[in-house]
């Protein structure tokens, strides 16, 4: 059976980037614009991973995280932010709040999809 892989970020050319990126890999994509949306999302999928991106209105991606960690139903959900910052400051922040790795953008299909396959087990 297919991961679920939720992509939450507010660009929708980014979402639809990745997202067909992985689901031409053979994954089943689940995208949000946002926060909230994306734990709507968890709420009633069965989400294997997501990737976040750090700057969003209204709920950025660390706080998104920080609520993904907090809570007992997915708080085991592998998280990887994707984001154009680059600081390690960012970076320290990102796993701070309990993000599994970091990658910059744009990041090289291979590297999505092997970050998949490293974190469901695959």
């Amino acid at each position: 059976m297919a991961k679920n892989i939720l992509i939450v970020d507010d660009s929708q050319i980014v979402l639809d980037m990745i997202g067909f990126i992985i689901s031409s890999a053979g994954y089943k994509v689940f995208a949000a614009t946002g926060g909230l949306e994306a734990l709507e999302i968890m709420n009633r999928h069965d989400i294997d991973m997501a990737f976040v991106d750090i700057n969003m209105p209204g709920m950025d991606g660390y706080t998104l995280i920080e609520k993904i960690r907090a809570d007992r139903d997915f708080c085991d959900v592998p998280v990887i932010i994707i984001s154009t910052e680059s600081q390690a400051a960012d970076k320290r922040r990102g796993f701070d709040a309990g993000a599994n790795g970091y990658l910059v953008k744009p990041v090289p299909p291979e590297e999505l999809i092997a970050q998949i396959r490293l974190l469901t087990g695959e």
